[in-house]
């Protein structure tokens, strides 16, 4: 009996209390991640419920941890489930690709193919001259969901290869023309998070 309380004891101490450690960094780290990015999105709402877990979680973590301070392994796996947790928060905000983007192509080629493909494809487009480094350019715009950004890329480099474009976040944007591609799951999902903007 004394040896199976051991031997269960050594099992909790350098097995499962560091594993739990981790897989409890790992979520907090996760949320801390989507909780920024909520807060950037203006969900003023929805941001402390996920900071409320995300606390909460760290708290337990690092209980366990002031409570085994001779325990290297809770160490490793405190550390390990925060560099987990940051991959998983990447992981997850690209998943969740709230918000909407600014696109801006720059081209020393007509722009016109390029302008007509994005509106075949329902993106609202805007083309203006421009002065470059090496002279004329062609400068065209368009404001895309982020989630449609990897599709909107492989458009541009189909039709101007050469094209150099940028990225930028919008904070708000109202009215415009967007295509129309989410599906159901997508369609309530970003309606749920609306109802949490900031000013609703």
């Amino acid at each position: 009996m004394h040896d199976l309380f051991l031997a269960n004891s050594w099992y909790y101490t350098w097995m499962l209390l560091p594993f739990l450690i981790f897989i409890a960094r790992v979520l907090d780290v996760s949320l801390g991640t989507v909780r920024v990015i909520f807060v950037s999105r203006g969900l003023k709402y929805l941001a402390p419920i996920v900071g409320f877990f995300e606390i909460l979680i760290w708290l337990l973590a690092i209980g366990q941890i002031m409570q085994n301070l001779s325990n290297p392994a809770c160490y490793v796996a405190y550390a390990a489930g925060f560099a987990m947790g940051n991959f998983v928060g990447i992981c997850m905000a690209e998943r969740l690709s709230l918000g909407v983007v600014l696109v801006r192509v720059i081209t020393r080629e007509d722009a016109l193919p390029l302008a007509e493909k994005l509106r075949e494809n329902d993106y609202g487009v805007t083309s203006v001259d421009g002065h470059g480094a090496s002279g004329e350019v062609k400068v065209v715009f368009t404001i895309v969901p982020r989630r449609e950004l990897g599709r909107l890329a492989g458009l541009i480099k189909e039709c101007n290869p050469q094209a150099f474009y940028s990225v930028e976040e919008v904070g708000f944007v109202e009215k415009g023309v967007f295509p129309l591609r989410a599906s159901w799951v997508d369609t309530r999902l970003l309606a749920l998070f609306r109802l949490f903007r900031k000013g609703k």
